[in-house]
């Protein structure tokens, strides 16, 4: 029985590596989802490369991720350089290895307003808004992380919001996510995120504030923005995976011709 199905898998990653090229038009995943089902693979025309690369981490032994967590607010020029020139370029790089948390606050204050609380940010108003579109965001979408980046990356970080979201999450409303703004699920969200900088030992004195596997130093700091690649690869326990340098195949061999 397994014969057959083997014989059937084969078939298919033959078919798409000849047409992988003609079947991206059919894509409309961004890339960090392309494998995340056999069907979407078919579609972006990478089944061969997506089986080739769960190959390849079924064969490494499991250890821990480095935990990178940042605490930030949406609108701070230093926040917005570290997210988009260190954190999320090394993060597209080794993330079979590292994890991101992200928590949109920074020097807010909070104060309770009745059954909710009232913020004030640093940046003004904006910055408020800003941090609690992206609060919302990672709470609705597992695409969030991309869509942060590409507010931090423009221009105008809240105009670009809307079309952020569009691009990376076609299914998700800009209506509900409004919703999420301005109700009491995004209040909700947003003192917890006030609760997880208030607890932060020490305290944060700035930002951007980085933790490594929940700790803070003057040193992990520094080496952060410095080279945070450097430092993700050397505080890692399991095999040295290729991007830091190891062993293994190159995972990806296949090429759009020229016809």
């Amino acid at each position: 029985m397994k014969a057959p199905l083997l014989l059937l898998l084969l078939t298919v990653v033959l078919h798409v590596e000849l047409v992988g090229c003609a079947l991206s038009s059919l894509c409309s995943q961004p890339p960090s989802k392309w494998c995340s089902s056999l069907d979407s693979a078919i579609q972006c025309g990478v089944l061969k490369q997506c089986l080739e690369s769960n190959l390849t981490r079924s064969r490494q032994k499991a250890a821990d991720p480095v935990e990178v967590a940042l605490y930030y607010e949406s609108l701070c020029p230093g926040c917005r350089l570290f997210l988009t020139q260190m954190l999320f370029p090394t993060s597209l790089m080794l993330n079979d290895i590292m994890s991101v948390t992200l928590v949109p606050y920074g020097n807010a204050q909070e104060k309770p307003d009745g059954q909710k609380y009232a913020f004030v940010c640093q940046h003004g108003e904006q910055e408020c808004l800003g941090n609690m579109i992206e609060t919302c965001l990672l709470n609705m979408t597992d695409v969030a992380y991309q869509i942060i980046y590409c507010m931090e990356s423009s221009t105008d970080v809240i105009k670009a919001a809307q079309s952020c979201v569009e691009l990376y999450s076609p299914k998700l409303s800009w209506d509900s996510v409004m919703s999420c703004v301005k109700g009491d699920v995004g209040n909700q969200l947003m003192h917890q995120n006030a609760l997880k900088t208030k607890a932060l030992n020490p305290p944060h004195q700035y930002v951007p504030w980085v933790t490594i596997n929940g700790e803070h130093t003057d040193d992990l700091q520094d080496k952060a923005q410095n080279s945070l690649f450097t430092l993700v690869c050397s505080m890692y326990k399991g095999p040295k995976i290729p991007a830091c340098g190891g062993g293994g195949e190159r995972r990806y061999r296949s090429y759009c011709h020229n016809e």
